[in-house]
């Protein structure tokens, strides 16, 4: 089953649709009260994100129920323009991460869709032409995908080794890092799909 698809553009009268849409489909599927709340508390955390993603250009949401129970909250962001990222500020997300913009998992997942644009646009631009003729896809590079759930098996593998003890009290307390099973943000002919999955 899939949702309505609403366009989000800079209005935050929009943004309302979202967690709403969400409470819709889970009494559909006949969610009971607890499992509808977690499922808005989601919706809720992409909401969060959207002034910053509308800011590089308009959105799409919706939800998709699998057989499985698998809940998918979907986001897709057409850029307009390709952003002026700051790469120190973007790698300080995967060591230290203590420098403010990148505090938090909503913060660290806005900067990854920037990197993101940032990284294919630069990729397209230096690409050797042979790269198409040996049978590799164009549409992906290596910064194509990014994954909460990697994100985490990573702090938590290297937290001691590493000092990430900030990170991985950031994933403790993280709404979404919580109840999502998992966030992907991945990126195709330019455009981004941020999907959090939920398995109820």
């Amino acid at each position: 089953m899939k949702s309505d698809v609403y366009t989000l553009k800079r209005n935050f009268e929009d943004f309302r649709a979202v967690p709403e849409e969400a409470e819709r489909v889970a009494r559909y599927a006949g969610l009971d009260g607890k499992k509808t709340l977690r499922l808005r508390l989601l919706a809720e955390e992409l909401v969060t994100m959207l002034p910053q993603l509308l800011e590089i250009g308009e959105g799409e949401f919706w939800i998709e129920e699998n057989h499985d129970g698998v809940f998918s909250l979907h986001l897709k962001i057409v850029p307009v323009d390709i952003l002026d990222v700051d790469e120190d500020r973007v790698f300080s997300v995967s060591t230290t991460g203590r420098n403010a913009a990148a505090v938090g998992i909503i913060n660290k997942i806005c900067i990854a869709v920037q990197f993101m644009i940032n990284s294919q646009a630069r990729a397209a631009r230096e690409m050797p032409y042979d790269f198409y003729e040996m049978g590799m896809n164009p549409e992906y590079s290596q910064y194509s995908m990014w994954s909460l759930m990697s994100y985490r098996d990573y702090v938590e593998n290297a937290k001691e080794e590493k000092d990430l003890a900030e990170e991985w009290d950031e994933l403790e307390k993280s709404i979404i890092a919580n109840l999502a099973d998992d966030v992907s943000v991945g990126m195709i002919n330019d455009v981004i799909e941020i999907t959090v999955k939920k398995k109820f």
